[in-house]
């Protein structure tokens, strides 16, 4: 019964979260610094995510291949390649490096 009422208040609070997000006056959200944070925001927590995701393990800094492949991910995206192109770089990257006993 206890799982039933975590998804309910779970529910209650998007729904009261995206409530609070409709009752923002327009003239709010039209000031620059609001917009630059709004533009910002999206891109510090995915880079927080992605270095939570590649040198963490449980409660350890670890560099192991996923560390490999987000360098060749990197290494790509300097170079411009294409989108795919960087994916992929970071998957042959980081299989060939756990291949290799990385």
């Amino acid at each position: 019964m206890n799982v039933w009422i975590a998804i309910a208040a779970t529910a209650l609070g998007c729904y009261l979260v995206k409530l609070l997000g409709l009752l923002v006056p327009a003239g709010a959200l039209d000031r620059p610094l609001v917009k630059r944070l709004a533009a910002l925001l999206p891109v510090a927590l995915l880079a927080a995510l992605t270095a939570q995701q590649t040198f963490s393990t449980g409660h350890q800094v670890l560099l192991d291949a996923r560390a490999a492949g987000l360098a060749a991910a990197a290494v790509a995206l300097l170079l411009r390649a294409p989108f795919l192109v960087i994916v992929a770089a970071a998957v042959l990257v980081t299989a060939g490096v756990r291949a290799l006993g990385g």
